[in-house]
């Protein structure tokens, strides 16, 4: 399996915080089928996540060779999971942000509370650039959880749905499980990723995957855990 959304760069965000604490959960993956794994750091302009592209890369190249020290076979990969800005294209072009793997695709969240309502038109100005927007679990955003048809309007644009396996299990709520639920019986999700951040979470990814078989078949399944993600690091 392919994961396209976790954070697991060490000492960056409020993901994993020392390096044991990343290899820790990389070794735990790696026994729960991962192969691949994007490491997608929170990016949020004017606050304490605002670590550069050039700063996470070093801390992946030490990542890597400890994975190597350890016998951990996953390839790691460089995104970040930005937060809404105006200013996202500059960000990118001046190196303080990473795409998936240097591809088109752009791992973007919106708040979880509230409406901004201008998303969508920084989401056509970076479509028109040629990036490919991927939203960051959409299921747990109020706007959407109260309005589908939101859901449905960004999909109309273009914009791809990355949907957390936990909240197939629950884990944030009854309102989010209901929204991936229907999210996937509409064939709206386009990747389920992990979204993790400690060791000491009890994550529930195998329940989670056969949860998701009441709404997928086996193979529409495997396009979201394995196809799908893995055109982003081929």
């Amino acid at each position: 399996m392919t994961d396209i959304h976790s954070h697991l760069l060490f000492g960056v965000d409020d993901g994993a915080k020392t390096l044991e604490e990343s290899l820790s959960i990389l070794s735990d993956m790696e026994r729960e089928g991962y192969k691949n794994i994007i490491l997608t750091p929170h990016y949020i302009k004017g606050s304490k996540y605002n670590s550069t592209k050039i700063e996470n890369k070093k801390r992946l190249e030490i990542l890597k060779s400890a994975c190597k020290v350890h016998n951990i076979n996953i390839n790691l990969y460089l995104g970040n999971e930005i937060y809404i800005d105006e200013n996202i294209y500059e960000m990118l072009k001046n190196d303080e942000i990473s795409s998936l793997n240097n591809s088109k695709y752009l791992l973007i969240e919106i708040p979880l509370s509230g409406i901004y309502d201008d998303y969508k038109d920084i989401f056509l100005f970076l479509i028109n650039k040629g990036y490919k927007i991927i939203l960051a679990h959409p299921e747990r955003y109020v706007t959407f959880q109260e309005d589908f048809e939101r859901v449905m309007e960004l999909s109309k644009m273009g914009v791809y749905f990355q949907s957390n396996l936990d909240s197939l299990t629950g884990k944030y709520g009854e309102a989010a499980k209901k929204t991936i639920k229907k999210m996937l019986k509409r064939k709206k999700v386009a990747f389920l990723a992990t979204d993790v951040h400690h060791k000491h979470r009890d994550y529930k990814w195998a329940e989670a995957r056969k949860i998701a078989l009441k709404y997928l078949t086996t193979s529409e399944l495997d396009i979201l855990i394995n196809k799908n993600p893995s055109q982003l690091v081929d």
